[in-house]
């Protein structure tokens, strides 16, 4: 009979898992509250001056730029939509120049996963993997734009398509849905900014030490899990296919309420090496078209016509992009690695990427074309 002295103890194993599990929670939702204090901080620089942006629009073009730059500044594109429903409701613009302003806050929702991958900036091998992985979702959205607007101004698909569904579903009526971020991040994050007093230049710096410390023990975690049971599971149930991919990020994001957060948590975990930016892809795409059912659903509540009008012409416009550049995949995928891997090589042009793509083409090209 063996000695039970000699046979290890599990128990140490066991808690050490248990701890590591707790700290990736607090981690998580650290990281979470960041992604949510700085869209409360952006918000309180820019929303009367997005309001007054959209106000200003009177062509498609000016329309698609003036929707990225509002969306960087108020880090919602959910947001971008309720007050592009408002003024269309008003008759402040047309549906027609309403539509593009859309796709600019598809663009511009994606810099906050892109601001995440630079946490990986010091480590070579994990930002080669991390940058692309964020980037991919910015490739896809400017691709698709590059499509879909040149045929929107012209033939109106998206417009014809969404006026369709709008009058199918007129009188519905609708849900307002309360996610678990509102319920368990929004109170706190919009408790900070009160204890600061509605300053956003305080506020905004404690949002990104949070994001810095969650990403760190995240980060820190997901590197130990590397090679582990947890691997497996991840990539083999999770992301075991484009369409489960697909349909998780559909659903994390419905449930979630925010695109932002559903492709931001997913680039650490590409970084620590868990899975493929080929396998992220389609997860990716299931997240832009998972942000559209929230505002479908409050907008049915409102019954306006222009409100439902506007928020089908979000989800349409996913899923013509989907339609053109999923078949394509090997398109954007390529991109993204190749810029990723110039990027990785000279680690500056990260911060230039960002600055050009969200920043300046947008507001010198509205600058230019309000002459």
């Amino acid at each position: 009979m063996a000695d039970k002295s000699l046979v290890p103890d599990p128990r140490p194993g066991v808690f050490k898992r248990i701890l590591r599990i707790l700290i990736f929670v607090a981690a998580l939702y650290g990281f979470l509250l960041s992604i949510q204090l700085i869209s409360g901080s952006l918000k309180l620089f820019g929303v009367d001056f997005a309001e007054t942006l959209i106000s200003l629009t009177d062509n498609p073009i000016l329309g698609l730029f003036i929707g990225v730059l509002v969306t960087v500044l108020i880090q919602s594109s959910s947001a971008t939509t309720s007050i592009v429903v408002g003024f269309v409701a008003a008759g402040t613009i047309s549906v027609e120049n309403a539509i593009p302003i859309v796709m600019g806050a598809n663009i511009g929702t994606t810099v906050t996963n892109t601001l995440v991958s630079l946490y990986h900036i010091s480590r070579k091998e994990e930002f080669t993997r991390a940058f692309p992985s964020a980037m991919i979702h910015d490739i896809f959205n400017l691709l698709a734009v590059a499509v879909l607007l040149p045929l929107e101004i012209f033939l109106h698909p998206i417009g014809y398509v969404s006026g369709f569904l709008a009058r199918a579903f007129e009188g519905v009526g609708g849900l307002k849905i309360v996610g678990p971020l509102q319920i368990a991040v929004k109170p706190v994050a919009k408790a900070i900014i009160h204890l600061v007093g509605y300053k956003a230049y305080f506020s905004l710096p404690i949002a990104l030490v949070m994001l810095f410390f969650g990403l760190k023990f995240m980060v820190d975690n997901m590197r130990k899990l590397v090679g582990s049971k947890t691997e497996i599971v991840v990539d083999r149930y999770l992301f075991g296919g484009p369409l489960r991919a697909l349909l998780l990020g559909l659903v994390i994001t419905a449930i979630i309420q925010s695109s932002s957060v559903t492709t931001s948590f997913i680039v650490p975990i590409v970084g620590a090496g868990l899975i493929t930016l080929e396998q992220i892809f389609p997860y990716t795409l299931g997240a832009n078209m998972g942000t559209t059912i929230t505002a479908i659903l409050a907008a049915l509540v409102t019954g306006s016509p222009f409100a439902i009008q506007v928020a089908f012409a979000h989800l349409i416009f996913n899923i013509f992009g989907i339609a053109v550049w999923y078949p394509l995949r090997v398109v954007p995928i390529t991109l993204a690695k190749l810029i990723g891997k110039s990027v990785a090589r000279h680690r500056w042009l990260a911060f230039v990427y960002i600055a050009v793509i969200f920043i300046i083409i947008p507001v010198g090209l509205i600058l230019l074309l309000r002459r």
